[in-house]
């Protein structure tokens, strides 16, 4: 009996410190992605590594390598769920709304990209997400743009976290390329003692109507984010506390479209303009069915 009790005692203080442990393993997990939040000199750049084209007139992208001032504002700060919005400032005045990326705990609901403007919507088991955070990146009006969970890795003083998945072509590429209409993105975050890095290594894919993949070309991306005062983004937080209240009713109305739980596809323009285009140029006092109506009109499914 003593020795049931006492195997009894040890398996719930085993128990005990396994939960504790991942108490603190999620804590860290916090902090670090935290972390990637504040005011960047942002130094962005892209260069094609090889290439399969079959076509022998295939022109490679350019190396792009251009810097930015960026502010990284802490929108949401819950146990389970991190928001931060990307402000880009340019000449020192100008505001750009830049991506935002969402973390969430465990969570199990992804949308992944297929092609063009459609999303599949594809839940996961809880065992499969245990411990893990999903990257949810939007576009710069707050429609998806891609996701994936894995876990954050805290080992050897490295703090990093690592997964592939398809996207949408990004801004530098879309506006002039349409011989490739995936990006396979393996993204790599990582918590530096000077700021952050996000690190990619991407295959341009086309893709059928069937679903067949040909990598037509391969990629590498650094992303360096060096912490500088956060006096020097003063100009994107005052442009923030303007204009919060207005993205708050987008991202509303988008999360309803996401609790949905269903496949979703969008229109590329409507009144031959993008998304983007209609949101940035509407008064930052707009009534929530004049935001909501914008957003309905782009929505297929």
């Amino acid at each position: 009996m003593k020795k049931t009790l006492f195997l009894l005692g040890l398996s719930l203080t085993l128990s005990g410190l396994t939960a504790s442990a991942q108490e603190n393993k999620k804590a860290q997990d916090q902090k670090n992605i935290k972390d990637m939040c504040g005011c960047y000199e942002v130094r962005f750049n892209f260069a094609e590594t090889f290439n399969n084209a079959k076509d022998s007139t295939y022109q490679p992208s350019k190396v792009k390598q251009v810097g930015a001032l960026e502010w990284v504002e802490l929108v949401e700060d819950k146990p389970n769920k991190i928001v931060m919005q990307h402000l880009l400032i340019a000449n020192d005045t100008m505001i750009i709304k830049h991506w935002r990326q969402d973390w969430l705990y465990e969570n199990t609901n992804l949308y992944q990209f297929y092609k063009d403007k459609e999303w599949k919507f594809e839940q996961l088991s809880k065992a499969d997400v245990q411990g893990q955070w999903t990257q949810k990146v939007y576009q710069v009006d707050d429609s998806p743009r891609y996701e994936g969970t894995a876990t954050w890795v805290n080992v050897d003083g490295k703090k990093y976290w690592v997964n592939t998945t398809d996207a949408p072509l990004p801004r530098r590429e879309h506006t002039v390329r349409d011989d490739y209409n995936v990006m396979k993105r393996r993204n790599i975050h990582a918590i530096t003692d000077y700021g952050w890095i996000h690190e990619q290594d991407n295959d341009k894919i086309v893709r059928d109507e069937n679903g067949n993949d040909f990598v037509l070309a391969q990629e590498k991306g650094f992303d360096t984010y060096t912490k500088v005062a956060d006096e020097k983004c003063k100009a994107a937080q005052d442009w923030w506390k303007e204009n919060e209240k207005f993205w708050k009713i987008v991202r509303n109305k988008w999360q309803e479209v996401f609790d949905q739980n269903k496949d979703i596809e969008l229109q590329k323009t409507v009144d031959n303009k993008p998304l983007f285009a209609h949101l940035f140029g509407m008064p930052a006092n707009s009534s929530k069915k004049e935001i909501e109506a914008v957003i309905d009109s782009f929505i297929v499914k």
